[in-house]
């Protein structure tokens, strides 16, 4: 079975304009939603073998409490800030394939990871939230069939 995780950053702090878009840190809600969703997650049983991130603040600090709830350490990219729909994917199914590993997690942005999540859902998740966790599976070990193809199952958790 192969299993995508796509994460989008917890809430960020907006309060020093000065501040570079990529340089934002999380805001107080944040940084509480970030580890009840990594403790909710890790309760599922999920054992993914990557945790790539972008490298934005914000995503990298979602992902750090993520990877201490898997027992993964993040793979920075910077392919992932801003990144559209597709390279999200892509990048996921590369890092699978190079790992061998049946489950990998993406943290990054909107609007591609909204994009993502709902094209994979069928249309069933409207809207990524900010620490949004959505989880696909597919029935193959194959991250190249997964790339190509809908997945089997999927689930939605929210802060919200």
């Amino acid at each position: 079975m192969t299993t995508l995780i796509l994460i989008r950053h917890a809430k960020s702090d907006w309060g020093d304009a000065r501040l570079d878009d990529h340089d934002r840190p999380l805001n107080d809600r944040g940084l509480r939603d970030a580890p009840v969703l990594a403790q909710r997650l890790a309760a599922t049983g999920v054992r993914p073998g990557v945790l790539l991130s972008s490298t934005a603040l914000r995503a990298r600090t979602t992902a750090e409490f993520f990877g201490a709830a898997l027992g993964l350490t993040p793979q920075l990219r910077d392919e992932l800030y801003g990144a559209p729909a597709r390279t999200l994917r892509a990048a996921a199914a590369a890092a699978g394939t190079q790992a061998g590993a049946e489950g990998v997690v993406v943290v990054a942005h909107d609007p591609g990871m909204t994009v993502l999540a709902d094209d994979l859902s069928g249309g069933g998740i409207g809207h990524m939230t900010t620490c949004a966790v959505a989880t696909f599976r597919w029935d193959t070990d194959d991250w190249e069939v997964a790339a190509a193809t809908d997945p089997a199952s999927w689930d939605f958790d929210s802060p919200r």
